[in-house]
């Protein structure tokens, strides 16, 4: 008999200047917090931080993130958390950050607290974490129980990060009807051990929505620092929509030829999440036999917001088809998604459409 799963996070708060209300809302949850942030985010955002927690008479502990979303560091901020005996993991900056935030929660048993300072990608809501090697090599996805206790986006925080940061959220947040309609195909599996419900599609058909809708005016606002309701609509699209959407609704092949790409070295690795997703998205839709109406549609989509849909700009023009048989084989692998597409593809299928899909964006 099918079953049908719907996770959500405990609560959901977007706005700007909203970031001072983090010390009111952590004490509503405990009382003695690990606070995760990398040093660049830290800078910007430890004025607020300490100001709402002096607000509140709570002392909180500080650790450095060092980068990677790898067992190293979450091991290693986990015993920081043991030795402060802290009872809530509060974590702030970029999707490495937050997901490494979710796994030292799970290992200390505490509530934990998601404070994105960027819209470039879906994680903040979700229950699980993407792991890496020390080397930045995707190794797998890690589960938990449960989504964030709570989550808090200050878009006045969000429109002061690198523009195509923005941009990135967008095309990550792009691949999720994309995905969840693959999954409600195949009667596939979603991350929640489900299949697609309707409110999971009927949320991620909404975050597609809003992109095409707003996304051009939003992404001209961001990148002048502005905070528009078009702004605040694609923040939500990024952040909670695809969140909810890709989860509930399920990943297929576009995430999966992320993840494939991550097993190449180079140039591509400074890409980021989301640029990455941006040509995985297309190759899922090449493999799809989409119209050429639809493919057009997309790609010019991500060329107006600057993602990139050529093997040149994925810094992967002199890549031999044996990489991208490699990248294919990653891809194709069973623990991944991308059967919730297909379980007939090969990796040198995956491989004809990569180069499929420059040709196209070529055109």
């Amino acid at each position: 008999m099918a079953q049908f799963v719907f996770q959500s996070p405990g609560k959901y708060i977007q706005g700007q200047g909203v970031l001072a209300k983090l010390g009111e809302e952590t004490q509503k949850l405990a009382k003695k917090p690990l606070l995760i942030s990398d040093e660049m985010v830290w800078s910007i955002t430890s004025g607020t931080i300490k100001e709402s927690f002096n607000t509140v008479d709570i002392d909180f502990a500080y650790e450095e993130f060092n980068g990677e979303a790898s067992e190293v560091e979450i091991d290693r901020l986990s015993e920081a958390g043991k030795n402060n005996d802290v009872d809530i993991v509060i974590g702030v900056g970029g999707g490495k950050t937050l997901d490494t935030s979710k796994a030292i929660a799970d290992n200390l048993k505490t509530p934990v607290i998601i404070v994105p300072t960027t819209a470039s990608t879906d994680a903040p809501t979700s229950s699980l974490s993407v792991i890496y090697s020390d080397e930045g090599e995707f190794t797998g996805y890690r589960f938990y129980d449960k989504n964030p206790d709570l989550i808090i986006v200050d878009s006045n925080v969000v429109v002061n990060a690198p523009i195509k940061l923005f941009a990135s959220g967008m095309s990550d947040a792009m691949a999720t009807l994309v995905e969840a309609r693959a999954t409600l195909n195949r009667k596939g599996e979603t991350m929640v051990g489900g299949q697609p419900t309707l409110a999971s599609i009927a949320i991620a058909e909404k975050c597609e929505e809003t992109l095409f809708k707003h996304g051009h005016a939003a992404f001209q606002a961001a990148s002048k620092g502005l905070v528009t309701p078009q702004v605040n609509a694609v923040i939500e699209a990024n952040t909670l929509l695809s969140g909810l959407g890709f989860e509930n609704g399920g990943l297929a092949a576009a995430h999966a030829i992320h993840n494939g790409f991550t097993t190449l070295s180079g140039d591509i690795h400074h890409l980021s999440h989301g640029e990455k997703v941006t040509y995985g998205t297309l190759v899922q839709l090449l493999l799809e036999n989409s119209s050429d109406e639809k493919m057009f549609k997309y790609i010019d989509f991500y060329k107006s917001i600057g993602m990139p849909t050529t093997l040149k700009e994925m810094h992967l023009e002199d890549a031999s088809f044996e990489d991208l048989v490699k990248v294919g084989k990653l891809a194709i692998d069973p623990n991944d998604t991308f059967a919730n597409l297909s379980d007939k593809i090969t990796a040198e299928d995956v491989a004809n459409a990569i180069l499929a899909v420059n040709e196209l964006s070529n055109r």
